[in-house]
C-alpha cells in the first residue's frame, strides 16, 4: 500500500511545473494569454496598426510567452494539446523573427504590399453595422498611410526595400484609383447594394458620408502614395535581385525557407529537388504529348497550347461560368472523399479590376464573418493568357477540395483548438493540401480532356519549377532572364503569368518553395498509408487524419499519419 501510494506521489509531482501547474493548465494559460492578447485598439485603428513601436511590441510579448512555454512538459500534454504547443512556438518565434529580421520595413510585393490590400475590405454588405464599420475604415486610410510611409521611408534608409525590376506596371496599383467623381471608385462600389433593412434616410445619409469618405479619404491617398512611389522610392530601389545580397540576406533566406516549409532544408537541397522533380514531371507531359498525337518537338506543343484560340474563353463572364461549372462537378465528388465538408460555402467572382493586372491567375479569399461566403476569385484581366485547360487545375487548388475547403474546416473546428489556431496558416500546408488537390481531382473525374491533364501537369511542374527558380534567385545568384527561360521552357504557363510569377518570387523569399514541399510530403505520407493498409486504406479516413486538427506543420503531419497507420494495422 505505501509503494503504492508513493508511486502515485511520485507521478502526480511528476505532472506539476515550477509554477505549481500541472502542463495542461500551464499550457492553457499560455494560450489564453495570446487568445486575449489585444496590441492595438481596433477601434482606434480599424484598418490595424503598423509602427515599430508596435512591432516591437509584439515581438517582446512573444517573447515572453515562448519563456513561459519552454518551462512546459510537453510529454505530459495530450495530442491536440503537444499540437497547440508547437504551433504556438512556431508563431511566437515568427513574431520574434519578424521584428528581429525587420520585415516590417519592406510591406510590398510585386503584387501586393499596403495599399493593394485595401481592395480586401469592399465586400457586400448585410447589415448596417457592416456599413458603419466599412465606413470607419475608408476614413482610416490617412493613417493607414501615414504609418506605412514612416516604415518604407525607414527601409529606404537603410536598404531594406524591393528591387526596382519587380515594379514594372506598378502604377496600375494608385493610377486606377485616382478617379475624379468619387462613385466611380472601386470603394464606393458596396455602396451601390445597400441592405434593403436600412431605411431612406440611413440610405442618403450612408450615400453622403461615402461621397465624403471616398473623396477626401481615399482618393487623395493614392495621391500621396502615387507620389511617394515614383519620386521617392522606385528611384531608390535596388538593382540586386536575390536577398541574399543584401546584409544579413543568406541567413534571412535560411530562416524563411525554414518557416515556409516548417523543415530544415537548405537552398541547394530545395534546388536538387526541384529538378527531379521537374523531371519527372515533363517525362509525364511528353507522353500527353504522344496521346494527342502532336507531331512537332516539346516547344512546339507548348506554342500550340498558348496561342490557339480554342483554348482561350472571348469574355470574362465565358470564363467565369466555365470555373463555376467546374466547381460544382468538384462539389459533387467531396462526399465520396472526405468525411467531414465545410458549412460555409463560396462563390466564384472576378478579381476586382483594382488589382487584376499584376494580380496572379485566381485566388481564394475567405469569408469576413459568418454572414459572408469564400470567394473563388478568377482573374478575368488580358484573357489571351487565360487558358482554360489549366482552368480545372486552378478550381481544385482555390475552391474545393483545395483552399475553401482546408480552411473553412479549420475555422469550423470550434472550440476543439484554441482561438489561435482557427485562424492559423502555414504554407507549407496550405498550399501543399492546394497542389495535391489538384491531383485528387484527376481522381475525381474532373479532367476530360487530355489537354486538361496536360494542364494538371503544367501547373505541378510550375510549383517544381518554383524549387528551382526560388532558390536559383535567392541562393544561387540567377538572373530574371534565367529564371524566366527555365519555366518558359518547362511550362505551358503563358509568358505573362511567367513573369508576373517570377516578380513574386524576387519579391517573396521562399514562400514559392511552400507548395511543391507540402504537396511531396502529402504524397509520400499517402504512399506510405496505401502500401502498409492495402485493401484496408480507406481515402476518406486519410483525409480525416491530414485534416481534422487544422493547420499543422509537415513534421506533426507526418506523426499523426504514422500514428494512424500504426492504429489501422493494430485492429
Amino acid at each position: 500500500m505505501r509503494t503504492t501510494f508513493i508511486l502515485t506521489l511520485a507521478f502526480f509531482l511528476g505532472t506539476i511545473t515550477s509554477h505549481g501547474q500541472n502542463p495542461s493548465e500551464a499550457l492553457q494559460q499560455v494560450i489564453q494569454k495570446v487568445d486575449a492578447y489585444d496590441g492595438y485598439d481596433q477601434k482606434t485603428n480599424p484598418l490595424g496598426l503598423y509602427t515599430k513601436e508596435y512591432y516591437k511590441k509584439e515581438a517582446e510579448f512573444a517573447r515572453e510567452l515562448l519563456e513561459e512555454l519552454q518551462q512546459i512538459d510537453k510529454e505530459k500534454l495530450s495530442e491536440t494539446e503537444s499540437i497547440s504547443a508547437e504551433l504556438l512556438r512556431y508563431k511566437l518565434q515568427e513574431t520574434i523573427d519578424f521584428y528581429e529580421y525587420e520585415a516590417y520595413l519592406n510591406p510590398l510585393l510585386s503584387d501586393a504590399g499596403f495599399h493593394v490590400s485595401l481592395p480586401y475590405h469592399v465586400r457586400d454588405f448585410s447589415n448596417y453595422q457592416q456599413v458603419k464599420d466599412y465606413l470607419n475604415k475608408l476614413n482610416a486610410v490617412p493613417a493607414f498611410v501615414d504609418q506605412h510611409l514612416v516604415l518604407l521611408r525607414e527601409g529606404i534608409e537603410k536598404g531594406n526595400l524591393q528591387p526596382a525590376v519587380i515594379f514594372k506596371c506598378y502604377e496600375a496599383t494608385y493610377d486606377d484609383q485616382i478617379v475624379d467623381d468619387p462613385q466611380e471608385s472601386y470603394y464606393y462600389s458596396p455602396f451601390l447594394k445597400l441592405p434593403s433593412i436600412l431605411t431612406q434616410q440611413q440610405k442618403d445619409s450612408v450615400l453622403t458620408a461615402a461621397e465624403i469618405a471616398v473623396s477626401k479619404n481615399v482618393v487623395p491617398q493614392f495621391r500621396r502614395v502615387k507620389h511617394f512611389f515614383e519620386t521617392e522610392y522606385l528611384p531608390a530601389a535596388r538593382e540586386s535581385l536575390g536577398v541574399s545580397e543584401t546584409p544579413g540576406g543568406k541567413e534571412y533566406y535560411q530562416n524563411r525557407l525554414n518557416y515556409y516549409t516548417t523543415l530544415d532544408l537548405s537552398a541547394k537541397e530545395i534546388h536538387e529537388m526541384g529538378l527531379k522533380e521537374v523531371a519527372r514531371i515533363n517525362a509525364e507531359m511528353k507522353k500527353i504529348i504522344a496521346e494527342v498525337g502532336f507531331e512537332g518537338s516539346f516547344e512546339d506543343f507548348i506554342h500550340f497550347l498558348r496561342t490557339d484560340e480554342q483554348f482561350y474563353a472571348e469574355t470574362g463572364e465565358e470564363l467565369l461560368k466555365e470555373a463555376r461549372d467546374i466547381s460544382k462537378r468538384l462539389d459533387a465528388q467531396l462526399p465520396k472523399f472526405f468525411k467531414t465538408l465545410p458549412r460555409r460555402p463560396y462563390g466564384v467572382a472576378p478579381v476586382p479590376d483594382a488589382i487584376a493586372p499584376k494580380y496572379t491567375t485566381g485566388r481564394y479569399v475567405g469569408g469576413g464573418d459568418d454572414t459572408q461566403p469564400g470567394y473563388y476569385w478568377v482573374n478575368t484581366y488580358n484573357l489571351s493568357n487565360r487558358p482554360l485547360y489549366v482552368l480545372p487545375a486552378l478550381t481544385a487548388h482555390e475552391a474545393v477540395p483545395g483552399h475553401h475547403l482546408q480552411i473553412s474546416l479549420n475555422k469550423e473546428l470550434g472550440d476543439s483548438i484554441p482561438k489561435f489556431r482557427r485562424n492559423f496558416y502555414l504554407s507549407a500546408f496550405g498550399e501543399g493540401w492546394g497542389l495535391y488537390s489538384e491531383a485528387l481531382a484527376e481522381e475525381m473525374g474532373i479532367y476530360r480532356t487530355p489537354y486538361e491533364r496536360f494542364g494538371k501537369l503544367t501547373y505541378e511542374q510550375w510549383r517544381a519549377g518554383r524549387l528551382v527558380v526560388d532558390t536559383g534567385i535567392h541562393a544561387l545568384g540567377w538572373t530574371r532572364a534565367q529564371a524566366v527561360e527555365f519555366l518558359r521552357s518547362n511550362t505551358a504557363l503563358s509568358l505573362h503569368n511567367i513573369n508576373t510569377e517570377v516578380d513574386r518570387y524576387i519579391s517573396w523569399p521562399g514562400q514559392a518553395v511552400s507548395y511543391k514541399i507540402g504537396e511531396m510530403k502529402i504524397r509520400e505520407l499517402r504512399k506510405k498509408a496505401e502500401e502498409a493498409l492495402g485493401t484496408d486504406f480507406d481515402i476518406r479516413e486519410f483525409h480525416e487524419v491530414i485534416l481534422e486538427q487544422g493547420t499543422v506543420t509537415l513534421p506533426i503531419m507526418e506523426e499523426r499519419v504514422e500514428a494512424y497507420i500504426e492504429k489501422e494495422i493494430k485492429r
